[in-house]
């Protein structure tokens, strides 16, 4: 069975429109990409996509009340709501140092979610 599919290529700021020839569940032709990256693009996307998650969680006894996060490597795209829900129900106390891991196994993925920045604790007086 033959099959076409097109695909607009993020390997690269050139944004080339990728044009795939599948022949039984097999790619056979790739063309419209200006360099190398758009043809592993398109076989990564078609076998198995995936994606970085980047977001924010609550951070109590920060000085800020949110954290930048990021995955540390791209996760299945078909986990990518289970592992932004789970990062949404995530709160983390202060400080936490850039690069620190927050979550080893982020929705049973088996990636970790790291610290995007560095986050001290604030130190304002509370009132009683």
């Amino acid at each position: 069975m033959l099959e076409k599919k097109s695909l607009t290529c993020i390997g690269c700021p050139m944004s080339c429109s990728l044009e795939l020839v599948i022949v039984d569940g097999e790619i056979r032709e790739i063309t419209g990409n200006d360099c190398k990256r758009g043809e592993v693009y398109a076989r990564q996307e078609y076998t198995n996509p995936c994606r970085m998650v980047s977001t924010t969680i609550a951070c109590i006894s920060g000085l800020w009340p949110r954290l930048p996060v990021k995955t540390a490597e791209a996760v299945p795209k078909d986990k990518v709501m289970a592992v932004a829900l789970a990062l949404h129900a995530l709160e983390i106390e202060a400080p936490v140092q850039m690069g620190q891991v927050i979550l080893d196994d982020v929705a049973g993925t088996g990636i970790a979610v790291v610290a995007t920045r560095s986050l001290p604790e604030d130190q304002t007086p509370r009132e009683n």
